[in-house]
This record gives structure tokens, C-alpha cells and sequence, in this order.
């Protein structure tokens, strides 16, 4: 049997190509895969983004096989709606940068992949939903968070009470996703992203994420206390004194994972 997630290493980007034909359907197992890979990316010092995309033009990722589902057996659903809450909460815990490269249609698990990433990009054709209300279900992958969080009460209930379809144009326009590429190309824009995060000082990367993610949770007043302790904290670390002087000296800088 085939690996339903394939990893490719560019330098300091890991590419995870969705692999599961037609629809890219999760699985428990591929599921606990995508939670190993994310604890291998953490312990890696040399990565520092992540991608995950297709290589269909149709599907980005169906979300949950519903034959897996068919059953009345409650233990068996509660393995199924943990092996979710697990590996989507360790792609949002993802210590570098994440990107989904949205092609086709990103539903239910789908799409929940995709909002524990970082940064969301999508082809024109894309469509995407949080349709398990109308089988019966809800979405146990963060889905009820983060999608609130991210596009804002209202649009999050006409996805998941209404069960709407969104295009990419309207993603674009309520925030679901920051930009629209042509068909074939979202692969090409999340590496020019991914690239991006290389120039950046890995140790002030992780800080930043962390203070941006606690954002959601913390107050004002406990997350400007956090900013000010990890900033004398990267004196600690050499990045700091390397990124300072590659600037003045006009030179890139060197930075140490």
C-alpha cells in the first residue's frame, strides 16, 4: 500500500503532498503520520516551513471517508475524532511556518487542515465547506475554532450551520485564504512564501508565531509581558548579534538553527 502523505525535503522546506487518490481522504493512519511528520519537522533545525497541497487540480483534500464513519460504534468514533483533534492541533503547534496550497475542494477535514496552517493560498477553482452538519456530524479537527477565529462569527456559522460553499473569490474577500493563484500555480507561490521564512532569524521565527498564536488567548496586558521577556531573551542567542551586523554591514546574514 502506498504512503496516503508523501515528504519531500527542499533545504529548509518540507513539502507534504496529500496522497490518497481520488479525493485525498484522511485516514486514522494518515492522520498519525501527519502527527509523526510534524514532531520529525520540529526536531529538525534545519526546516523552518512546511507546505501541504495536492497534486490534483480537483481535490485538495475531501476531509473524512464517510464508509469510515457508517457505524454506530462510539469507541470506534471517539479514536476517529481524536486522531483529528490530534494531528490538526500538532499542524497548528507547527513551530515554523505552515502553507496550504489549496487546489480544488478543500471540505470538512479538508479545509480543517488548512486552517491550522499559517498561511492559506488557493487555486481559482477551488471550493471549500465545513459540510458535516448536513450528514449529522460536526468537525472535530479544530474546525469550530479556528474557522471563527480566523473569517469572524458570522461567516464561520454560514459555513458550519448553513453548510455554505465558498469560492476562491469569496475566500479572498472574507479572509479565508490570503491569495488567489491560477490553476497549476499555487505549488510555485507557496515555495516563493516558503522561501521567505529561510531569511528570517529561526529563533525570533519561533518567538514571533508563539506571540501571534497566544494572541487568541492571553490578554493585552500578559501578552505585551511575554513580548518584552522574549525580547531580552534573544540576546541569549546569536542570531541576535548576527542579524544586527549582517544589516549594518550590508551582507546577508548566517543564521544558526
Amino acid at each position: 500500500m502506498s504512503e496516503t502523505l508523501l515528504v519531500q525535503q527542499q533545504e529548509h522546506i518540507a513539502i507534504i503532498t496529500l496522497n490518497n487518490p481520488p479525493a485525498n481522504t484522511w485516514t486514522i493512519a494518515s492522520l498519525k503520520q501527519l502527527e509523526n511528520i510534524i514532531t520529525e519537522l520540529n526536531n529538525n533545525k534545519r526546516n523552518c516551513a512546511l507546505i501541504i497541497h495536492s497534486n490534483s487540480e480537483k481535490f485538495f483534500s475531501a476531509g473524512a471517508d464517510l464508509n469510515t464513519v457508517n457505524h454506530r460504534d462510539k469507541s470506534l468514533a471517539l479514536e476517529f475524532a481524536q486522531a483529528f483533534g490530534d494531528a490538526f492541533q500538532a499542524l497548528s503547534d507547527y513551530q515554523g511556518v505552515s502553507i496550504a496550497a489549496i487546489t480544488g475542494y478543500a471540505m470538512g477535514g479538508g479545509l480543517e487542515a488548512a486552517l491550522c496552517c499559517d498561511i492559506r493560498l488557493c487555486e481559482q477553482q477551488a471550493k471549500m465547506a465545513l459540510p458535516e452538519a448536513s450528514v449529522g456530524l460536526l468537525p472535530c479537527g479544530l474546525g469550530t475554532q479556528q474557522l471563527p477565529w480566523l473569517i469572524g462569527e458570522g461567516w464561520a456559522k454560514r459555513m458550519i450551520l448553513l453548510g455554505e460553499h465558498i469560492n476562491a473569490k469569496q475566500a479572498v474577500n472574507i479572509g479565508l485564504v490570503q491569495e488567489l493563484v491560477a490553476t497549476g500555480k499555487v505549488l510555485t507561490k507557496a515555495l516563493e512564501l516558503a522561501q521567505l521564512a529561510a531569511k528570517q532569524s529561526p529563533t525570533a521565527l519561533r518567538h514571533c508565531k508563539n506571540l501571534i498564536m497566544q494572541a487568541r488567548n492571553n490578554s493585552m496586558a500578559e501578552a505585551l509581558q511575554q513580548e518584552r521577556e522574549l525580547f531580552v531573551q534573544l540576546w541569549d542567542d546569536q542570531n541576535q548579534q548576527e542579524g544586527v551586523s549582517a544589516f549594518l554591514e550590508k551582507r546577508q546574514p548566517v543564521w544558526k538553527p
